[in-house]
């Protein structure tokens, strides 16, 4: 099981460098949806805390 764990990984960081070097500009696309996300998630979170407070 823990083969097939690090093989996975090692699968993921292969497909993430093979896209940087093949794509910047997407990859670069990517990491901003990822950004936004992460942006949202929190003010998400934000907002829910400020709620619960009130």
């Amino acid at each position: 099981m823990v083969q097939a764990k690090k093989i996975a990984v090692y699968i993921v960081v292969v497909f993430i460098l093979w896209t940087i070097i093949k794509t910047p500009d997407r990859a670069a696309d990517l990491v901003g949806v990822g950004f936004e996300g992460i942006s949202s998630a929190a003010q998400g979170v934000g907002e829910f805390m400020t709620e619960l407070v009130n």
